[in-house]
């Protein structure tokens, strides 16, 4: 490593943020922690609405309770040090630390991906065979679905990491982001990355579009299943129980195909944060009122837990 290369064990990085304007820091700051408030809140309500109500003691609640714990770690990964950045002069992140919350930040956005996939098979079984949805989805499948999930977005991510710690930084260590991300930070070695980027277009592909395609592959089954029902009251029914996971996932991976399918040299700095900010803060913002709003045992759980606070 030649002089102007950065110490790994000693270094700062300068995380920019959402914007260098000085003028900007503290509306962005107001904004973003009413959405991390939110977010926290209303996944929150989620998961006591669903452990309060033994009707929503079901397979696919136990999915959307652990996704609302994940989207709460998740977006806790990233906006509370944003937060931070944007009222401090300095801005900075330690080169261990963004190993850290570049790790924490794939193991947990990939685990929401394979949740949301798990969701779609539940959904499949359910109008596809419902006959047999208790033995198909029993407790202890979806546990074992749910600790792959984990198992493979962790060791994915730690993969994804050890890659990282092997490049060299040289003078500039000023990451065009709001946080640690690959694209961002592989832009500021002075290493040759060309073979880190297939490595890491090869592995994203292989890790992130599984769910996708598991995701697309349970719709189209769906999709001929609710077709062959004779009335439209019937397919009304069938469909409206897939309609707010649809959504999240549309949310979700529409932003993500946008900043990581692309080559390094397509990478556009202030395009990539709004996509960016998308996934990392809105969907999981936005989650509990998709969830909620035309949901109605999620508007009976809720209200018995209101119940049960006031009582």
């Amino acid at each position: 490593m030649n002089n102007q290369s950065i110490s790994r064990s000693t270094s700062d990085f300068i995380l920019l943020g959402l914007s260098s304007n000085p003028w900007m820091q503290k509306p962005l700051f107001a904004i973003f922690i009413v959405m991390y408030l939110v977010t926290v809140v209303g996944n929150v309500l989620i998961i006591l609405a669903i452990h309060s109500d033994s009707r929503m003691h079901t397979p696919m609640y136990f999915f959307l309770s652990n996704l609302s714990f994940m989207d709460i770690c998740f977006t806790t990964v990233i906006v509370p040090k944003m937060l931070v950045n944007l009222l401090s002069e300095t801005k900075t992140i330690s080169y261990v630390g963004c190993l850290v919350q570049m790790y924490f930040f794939m193991a947990l956005g990939n685990t929401d991906s394979y949740l949301l996939a798990s969701m779609a098979i539940d959904r499949l079984v359910a109008i596809c065979n419902p006959l047999h949805y208790d033995v198909v989805m029993r407790p202890q499948r979806c546990l074992l679905m749910l600790l792959g999930s984990c198992t493979i977005s962790h060791l994915h991510a730690l993969f994804r990491v050890l890659l990282m710690s092997r490049l060299s930084f040289c003078a500039s260590h000023v990451i065009k982001h709001f946080f640690c991300d690959t694209q961002p930070v592989l832009k500021l070695s002075c290493s040759d990355t060309s073979s880190s980027q297939i490595v890491v277009m090869t592995e994203t592909l292989a890790v992130i579009v599984t769910p996708f395609l598991c995701i697309l592959f349970s719709y189209l089954r769906i999709i001929v299943t609710v077709l062959r029902i004779p009335s439209a009251a019937g397919k009304w029914k069938a469909f409206s129980t897939c309609g707010s996971h649809l959504t999240v996932v549309a949310l979700f991976y529409g932003s993500i195909i946008y900043v990581y399918f692309r080559p390094l040299s397509m990478y556009s700095v202030v395009k990539d944060r709004i996509a960016t900010v998308m996934y990392t803060v809105v969907t999981p913002m936005m989650n509990p009122f998709i969830y909620s709003l035309r949901n109605k045992d999620m508007k009976g759980g809720l209200r018995k837990l209101m119940d049960r606070v006031h009582a």
